[in-house]
């Protein structure tokens, strides 16, 4: 877990992902869209991912990627951010984040 939050505040916008995850893909996509440059840390290509997925499964987040955390806040998975998106709140978040710029 310390190791989750370690990652998720070194950055604006970090995503914990699976390599061969298609939602993972497409949440990337949505912040590289946007000209967000988030950190992405793919927990199958990490040695400890399997630790790092069982602590982001008890944050709340099932399944446990995409999970997106912003200015250092566990914001949620695909479902959450693509509702933000829809909305337009995700901007607003990003915006207060320091991750955009305009």
């Amino acid at each position: 877990m310390d190791r989750v939050a370690k990652l998720a505040s070194q950055k604006a916008v970090v995503i914990f992902s699976k390599s061969s995850c298609c939602m993972s893909h497409a949440i990337k996509r949505l912040f590289y869209e946007q000209g967000v440059s988030p950190a992405v840390y793919e927990i199958d290509e990490d040695s400890r991912g399997k630790e790092m997925e069982w602590a982001l499964m008890r944050l709340g987040c099932n399944p446990a990627v995409p999970a997106v955390f912003i200015g250092g806040n566990f914001v949620g998975s695909a479902n959450t951010i693509m509702t933000l998106q829809l909305n337009g709140s995700l901007k607003k978040l990003l915006k207060d984040a320091g991750a955009l710029w305009l």
